[in-house]
């Protein structure tokens, strides 16, 4: 008997748990410990991935090639289901049907992809966020759907829509898009708990939700996600945020010291390093 698909593998996750809580990885180490860590599913973060390969902020400078491509890579390291920040679909319609494709094709699980007009920016930022008509995306997504080789590819439909019509027409976006033949919708902004039971009572389908690392999005509990149809929780900084501030009190310290012999309690060695990345398998295989 085959293996089932990972997309085939995360609808059974989802099914069997109710909702995955996972972090954004954005390179093979952090891919690795995220797995290691037990995670059963992993997503990315454009965001991080922009950071990771071109060291720029996320102001639609990352493309289609250099997204997937890295995909692939985390792919071939990983053995669950991995979701993939898509952005824009970059472009139109037909640019977004390649796009799925392609991420189809590096054996991601799923995508998520955003309704704001291209090119995008982080929806964080503190300045209104232009998006697409919700007619214009509904179809958008609609072409999506019969797009995907495989039924079990995962679609989330993300809009970016509150910050400039207000959190009812995000919601109602959330329902069309569902509608339109999206698996699951992301409502960027809809941070409390109030604002995600309003999403929900019209939604009225499954969720996905980004869980910042402060309140009040970040001290939001299962119990209450699973109540509201969340099925998907990402935690989209938590490994970035925390690679950079220790970095840089490493480096400070380093800088200053001349020396790491304060530093090294704090480190792992080389053997634990080692292992992380898979070296008995490698090891084995070529004994």
């Amino acid at each position: 008997m085959s293996k089932p698909s990972m997309s085939a593998q995360l609808r059974q996750l989802i099914q069997q748990q109710g909702l995955l809580r996972m972090p954004c990885v954005y390179d093979g180490i952090t891919a690795r410990l995220g797995q290691e860590a037990g995670f059963p599913a992993l997503a990315t973060s454009g965001n991080a991935v922009a950071a990771s390969l071109l060291g720029v902020p996320d102001l639609g400078l990352l493309g289609l090639a250099e997204n997937v491509q890295h995909a692939a890579r985390l792919v071939n390291v990983l053995h669950v289901p991995l979701i993939c920040d898509a952005d824009t679909g970059y472009g139109g319609i037909l640019n977004s049907v390649r796009t799925l494709r392609e991420f189809e094709a590096a054996g991601v699980a799923g995508i998520y992809l955003e309704d704001q007009v291209f090119p995008k920016k982080c929806g964080q930022l503190p300045s209104d966020t232009a998006v697409e008509s919700m007619a214009d995306q509904c179809r958008k997504i609609e072409a999506l759907a019969k797009a995907k080789v495989s039924s079990d590819f995962y679609l989330i439909a993300r809009t970016d829509a509150k910050s400039v019509n207000g959190l009812d027409d995000a919601a109602q976006r959330g329902k069309q898009y569902l509608e339109a033949g999206a698996d699951a919708v992301l409502v960027v902004g809809a941070d409390t708990a109030e604002e995600l039971e309003r999403v929900a009572e019209v939604v009225r389908g499954p969720l996905m939700t980004v869980l910042h690392e402060h309140p009040p999005s970040g001290d939001l509990d299962d119990a209450f996600l699973r109540s509201v149809g969340c099925v998907i929780a990402i935690h989209s900084g938590v490994l970035r945020y925390a690679v950079v501030k220790k970095l840089r009190e490493v480096l400070a310290t380093m800088r200053q010291d001349g020396s790491t012999r304060a530093l090294r309690h704090e480190m792992c060695n080389l053997e634990e390093y080692n292992k992380v990345l898979g070296i008995d398998d490698w090891l084995s295989l070529e004994s």
